[in-house]
């Protein structure tokens, strides 16, 4: 038995539906700008060529219903609802069919942001750590399988903060497919059961405050839900 000088972290998992067994989280990787709209909001276009990536904690990952401080170091944090992705199959240089067919599932997912800390990174051509990679900023829903859910073109993904539509739109606009995401990403990576994919977000992304609760859903999943408090 191997000793440690203190207790390591549990592992993360998610509930599936209609399953006893939890999948557990491994990495977490997201998508930027993969609605056309909300890169346009955002003062961008969309990078056409191919999808982009950064990448989150899974330490820094909550499960949906959790009430969170606002966190440090932050005077605008913003809300991003977003459609995330597991894989049950490892995946590596793989076509859309081979990609497709490793999709295990698919649940409702938070990427909140530190928008000023963001944009710090921006402005002065720095990675986006500080605004992206934020202690409890990746929420997480239960897990559908992806039998139970495909085809997902018509779903509707929203996200309401105090029970006001902030985001509306069809996954059917992502500009990148999920296949295509998880087929582009595995030519840069050795996929495994255990990732987990956040999607991208929808126009209409804001700022939210201690007292505020975010509720996302999409069609035929699991709702994700966050209140904030005030910080610690």
């Amino acid at each position: 038995m191997t000793d440690y000088l203190f207790d390591p972290p549990e592992v993360f998992s998610l509930e599936v539906a209609g399953a006893a067994a939890r999948y557990p989280v491994a990495r977490i990787f997201c998508v930027g700008r993969n609605y056309a709209a909300h890169a346009a909001e955002m003062g961008n276009e969309v990078d056409r060529e191919a999808p982009w990536y950064f990448t989150k904690q899974v330490a820094h990952a909550v499960h949906g219903g959790e009430t969170r401080p606002y966190p440090p170091g932050t005077e605008n944090y913003h809300h991003e609802v977003e459609l995330a992705l597991t894989l049950g199959a490892p995946v590596f240089r793989a076509g859309l069919k081979e990609a497709a067919a490793a999709i295990h599932g698919y649940g409702v997912a938070l990427d909140m942001t530190r928008r000023d800390r963001q944009q710090d990174g921006k402005d002065n051509r720095r990675p986006w750590s500080l605004g992206k990679d934020v202690e409890g900023s990746a929420v997480l829903a239960p897990i559908t399988p992806a039998k139970d859910f495909e085809p997902i073109e018509d779903k509707e993904i929203i996200l309401t903060v105090n029970g006001e539509t902030r985001q509306r739109a069809r996954l059917g606009e992502m500009v990148w497919s999920c296949a295509e995401i998880v087929a582009h990403l595995s030519h840069y990576y050795h996929l495994e059961p255990g990732d987990l994919i956040m999607t991208g977000t929808p126009a209409g992304v804001g700022p939210v405050g201690p007292g505020d609760h975010l509720r996302g859903e999409i069609d035929g999943l699991a709702p994700v839900e966050l209140t904030l408090i005030d910080a610690e």
